[in-house]
């Protein structure tokens, strides 16, 4: 499932972005998405590739990564993000939900550490405001 008013569309800095055409309430799950889980020898394959930017470690153990199919690879990253994720390992799915009122046109980032509040560094140059 994902929210009819949700597009994808290019940004001057992070290549494409995820953005809304409608304002959203903050609490919205705006995406539940399937994944792909991929073991750990195939992750450390995915690791090697252009793919490395796109997967997310998977399991309680983070041993193994996964591809999210729908839009939750294409989420840009943020220190102070407006929306985060949520992994179901049973049901192998990846929820995208707001956690402030996002306004019309506003572009929707998630923290890629996984913990909205985890300020540690990723593995690009991010921006800080």
């Amino acid at each position: 499932m994902i929210k009819p008013y949700l597009y994808i569309q290019k940004t001057k800095e992070k290549g494409r972005g995820v953005f809304t055409k409608e304002a959203i309430p903050a609490g919205t799950t705006i995406e539940v998405s399937p994944v792909l889980v991929l073991s750990n020898s195939d992750t450390q394959i995915a690791d090697t590739t252009k793919l490395h930017n796109y997967i997310f470690l998977w399991g309680v153990r983070e041993t193994r990564s996964c591809v999210a199919l729908g839009y939750c690879s294409i989420y840009n990253h943020s220190y102070d993000p407006n929306c985060e994720y949520e992994m179901d390992f049973d049901a192998e799915t990846m929820a995208i939900k707001t956690r402030r009122a996002i306004k019309k046109g506003e572009e929707l980032q998630i923290n890629y550490n996984g913990d909205p509040e985890d300020v540690s560094s990723v593995w690009f140059d991010v921006k800080r405001k």
